[in-house]
């Protein structure tokens, strides 16, 4: 007698519905003669016994002539049949195989190249690209300046006019990605940024309010980027590897700057400026290429991913996969404290990240009479480590949660570290008598920070799976207003006080607070369904 591999049975009522796919299998691939089986997503054989009910569990519809009939186990005739199941397995989980039987399933379903691995590898790269195509314009404008006659005023315009359509589509971007899906939002705004890359130098040329125009164009398609990444991870890897993939692709965001400075004036210098915009907007179409006809934007509809892979995936998803309700109101979201405890930590964390990265030159040159903006390890180093402490951050708190740890104490965790670090960090720089000390202060500061993405940056994909690129793009969006505040803030407080460690310390101070905040209110359970 064949033995009974696995069935399915409902872990909780109601469970969204599950769509079949039938595919005729010939004899060789039914086990046991005589013997109607049933596979799962997960490839895991089922003989339909007394389980194998339309009441909540797995039922599959047969093809072919002959009889199903139930008691002790189905009876097929004349032909063997198998039904393949693609279920999201909402509140479905498998039954335990005595004899370990289940292992031995279809060991080729599972690739020695994962399926996300190559999905993460592409969306770190276009996130590489995104933050390179910002920098060669701040290592370009000094040329355009200088061949354009602009003033230091005009310089600032044109380097803030970025922000100006990036608030208003970092907003936006994530519920396009949440309505469209994360693979054409993000090759639509990537073709857009390209566009707007290489006419860069010709606008210049032309007009500057058309410059103005295009570098808006250019921060509106760059602005969709995040939300978009915050939508499209968490259908492709499990919880217990999100914050890995989150490391991974904020990796190549960060490795980005590091390419852009020490590359950008090499490659001027053997094609021209314009060249230099057009290498690297055509960098970005070649993604684009690879991208549309290699990913898709959730799992369920590859046609190259393993069963097994799938399986994995889906199994390793929170919340519900309902499509169809009703976005949470303002309302809603903002009398939550753990949706304030992600918006506070995103407004610390963006504002202390751009006092970092916009002020830091001028606190070097003030105090020590250092150029940093001429030394290589300002252009090269805290940006390298940063993608190395991001992925560490990543894969430490991913280690955690598979070891038992729950998923709110180890965002805890994580962002404990990424405002506690650099807010001592700022304070120590007040003892610091030597530049070089200054700048393994600074490293350390900016590596540190980038444990905020193992923390509330993968927070929004745990309390609101569903919506994760909507509220992400909320939160986003006020955090770049609180970053353009402090940046401008910092110059009238510095004028005023007429120091920067005053400014310095009440960014420590805010650092330490919503640290504070974050681990009384922030946790890891799913408030928004």
């Amino acid at each position: 007698m064949a033995p009974v591999v696995r069935s399915c049975v409902s872990a909780k009522p109601a469970a969204s519905p599950v769509r079949y796919r039938s595919a005729r299998l010939g004899a060789a691939g039914l086990g046991a003669p005589g013997r109607l089986l049933l596979r799962v997503a997960c490839s895991s054989p089922v003989a339909l016994g007394g389980d194998a009910r339309g009441d909540g569990g797995c039922a599959a519809s047969s093809s072919g002539r002959g009889a199903v009939n139930g008691g002790d186990g189905p009876r097929i005739r004349r032909r063997d049949v198998a039904a393949a199941c693609s279920a999201s397995f909402d509140g479905v989980r498998p039954v335990p195989v005595p004899g370990g039987a289940a292992a031995a399933v279809h060991p080729a379903d599972a690739p020695a190249f994962p399926e996300r691995a190559k999905v993460v590898a592409l969306v770190g790269a276009i996130m590489l690209l995104c933050n390179a195509d910002r920098v060669v314009m701040s290592v370009a404008v000094v040329p355009m300046a200088a061949q354009y006659g602009w003033s230091s005023s005009f310089v600032g315009i044109v380097q803030s006019s970025f922000l100006w359509g990036y608030v208003f589509s970092s907003m936006v971007g994530g519920a396009l990605a949440d309505k469209y899906g994360g693979k054409r939002v993000m090759a639509g705004a990537a073709a857009l940024w390209s566009l707007a890359t290489i006419l860069t130098p010709f606008a210049a040329s032309r007009s500057t309010i058309l410059l103005l125009a295009v570098r808006s164009l250019f921060g509106l398609a760059e602005g969709v980027a995040f939300p978009t990444m915050s939508t499209f991870l968490p259908k492709w890897f499990p919880t217990q590897e999100r914050a890995t993939a989150v490391g991974i692709s904020m990796g190549g965001f960060h490795l980005g700057n590091v390419i852009s400075f020490l590359a950008t004036p090499i490659i001027m210098s053997r094609i021209g400026l314009t060249g230099t915009f057009a290498f690297f907007a055509s960098l970005g179409y070649l993604w684009l290429s690879v991208w549309m006809f290699n990913v898709e934007s959730d799992p369920i509809d590859s046609r190259t991913i393993s069963k097994s892979e799938l399986q994995f995936i889906l199994a390793g998803r929170s919340g519900s996969k309902v499509k169809g309700s009703k976005n949470p109101s303002l309302r809603e979201l903002f009398s939550r404290f753990e949706f304030l405890a992600v918006t506070i930590a995103n407004v610390v964390n963006n504002w202390g990240y751009f006092v970092l990265l916009s002020w830091m030159p001028v606190y070097f040159k003030t105090v020590y009479n250092v150029n940093l903006k001429q030394a290589a390890w300002f252009s090269a180093i805290p940006w390298a480590v940063m993608a190395m402490s991001g992925y560490v951050a990543g894969a430490s708190a991913d280690f955690l949660i598979k070891s038992g740890f729950s998923i709110g104490l180890v965002r805890k965790i994580m962002q404990s570290i990424g405002f506690m670090g650099p807010g001592v960090s700022l304070l120590c720089l007040r003892f610091a008598q030597t530049p070089s000390v200054a700048a393994v202060l600074m490293t350390i500061a900016l590596s540190l920070s980038s444990f905020s993405q193992a923390g509330y940056f993968c927070n929004i994909q745990d309390i609101a799976p569903k919506y994760a690129g909507s509220l992400h793009g909320l939160t986003n969006g006020i955090g770049t207003v609180a970053a353009i505040v402090s940046t401008i803030g910092t110059g009238y407080f510095v004028q005023w006080l007429g120091s920067f460690q005053a400014f310095l310390t009440l960014t420590a101070a805010l650092y330490f607070s919503a640290t504070v905040f974050y681990n009384v209110y922030a946790t890891g359970d799913l408030i928004f369904d």
